[in-house]
């Protein structure tokens, strides 16, 4: 310190500290050799406390407000010295500020995936992160716990203890609440709540702080585990299966008829979609008749069909479905086919069970002649 420093000392004594910071939790005043006069000023603002340290010894403490340093304010410090009818300027003595406001913009995070028994999914990863505020309520524990001699502590030295404690109790409160991991969404205000009271439980009478506020922000599963949630919610959404399976196959068949380019190939395509969508179609052509008393014998075995499609053998195929390509159009006359019996593949109009699937529909009758 300058010599000017040390004159404006001697001639002005007036302890105070204009806070020009968000996360300063502790400030120690600076003063030449820690002098202090009889009678000094001693100002404490809003959200500040003052506490007067006397060789290593923690004496008085200053709520907000204006003081004049004599032995009438200062009882500890009067004992520590054994002043009885006041003292001679000037005293040596640490002045410390402690901040008493919240700081509210502190973040915390689970730096690992924390393992949890889901009733649903069994063991799953979770992350979760959030805020937290963090306020100094005992201003001697939180000099002699964590301060010390430091002159200007700040709360970014004190938050990786706070974010091991606070990832620590997330853990136990999940494990002791037993919350589906569908449900943890719900869930958030009640979880925080709990891991406060956690936090709180363990720094306010060990190092004099308190935890007024924290917030889970997200909980956050597994991307694996997200994807399958994903594909069960758009099975829920599709509803019957069957149904969504035959328009599907329907729009396929649109398609391929739609495109020119695709040759015999896309004329493949659509004959075995089309025999597949009579398949999925037709058992379902009875509707809903009751089940007859007696149970009647097996039916007899149905002739089964194969169709040559670009080199490539389709079936087997029912005669109902052959019928259906018939009627789509993409079973034709020259189609080759061939059933069980037969001894080479034949052109479908030449086989009798498939010919008369292509005959000319017959003209309608004459009207009736007149009654006489």
């Amino acid at each position: 310190m300058g010599l000017f420093d040390k004159l404006r000392g001697e001639l002005i004594d007036i302890i105070e500290w204009i806070d020009d910071s968000n996360h300063t939790l502790v400030w120690r005043f600076p003063r030449y050799n820690n002098e202090i006069k009889n009678g000094a000023q001693l100002i404490v603002r809003p959200g500040q406390e003052a506490v007067l340290v006397h060789n290593g010894e923690i004496a008085d403490v200053y709520p907000p407000g204006h003081y004049q340093l004599t032995t009438e304010n200062m009882p500890i410090m009067s004992t520590l010295r054994g002043w009885k009818y006041g003292f001679e300027s000037p005293f040596k003595a640490e002045v410390y500020f402690v901040s008493t406001r919240q700081i509210t913009d502190l973040k915390w995070g689970t730096p690992n995936p924390i393992m949890l028994r889901d009733p649903e999914f069994g063991p799953i990863r979770i992350r979760a992160f959030g805020t937290y505020a963090l306020k100094a309520v005992e201003p001697k524990a939180l000099l002699q716990e964590i301060v010390g001699t430091d002159g200007n502590f700040q709360s970014d030295e004190i938050t990786n203890l706070l974010r091991s404690m606070i990832t620590s109790a997330f853990s136990d409160v999940l494990g002791k609440l037993q919350i589906a991991a569908l449900d943890l969404a719900s869930k958030y205000q009640e979880i925080g709540a709990a891991v406060r009271d956690a936090v709180v439980e363990q720094i306010d009478d060990e190092y004099g702080l308190d935890c007024p506020q924290l917030v889970v922000v997200n909980i956050s599963l597994p991307e694996a585990v997200e994807k399958a949630l994903d594909t069960r919610t758009s099975m829920g959404v599709i509803g019957d299966m069957n149904r969504f399976q035959q328009y599907q196959m329907g729009q396929a068949m649109t398609a391929a008829a739609e495109n020119p380019s695709g040759g015999g190939a896309a004329e493949g395509m659509g004959l075995g979609m089309g025999f597949a969508m009579a398949n999925r179609m037709m058992p379902g052509a009875g509707g809903g008749a009751a089940m007859p008393a007696a149970t009647p014998p097996p039916p007899p075995a149905a002739v089964t069909w194969h169709v040559a499609v670009e080199g490539q053998t389709r079936g087997p195929f029912t005669m109902q479905q052959m019928a259906a390509g018939v009627s789509s159009g993409e079973l034709r006359a020259d189609s080759m086919v061939w059933t069980a019996g037969m001894p080479s593949w034949l052109s479908a109009d030449q086989v009798p069970q498939l010919a008369s699937l292509f005959a000319a529909p017959t003209s309608p009758p004459p009207p009736p002649p007149p009654a006489s």
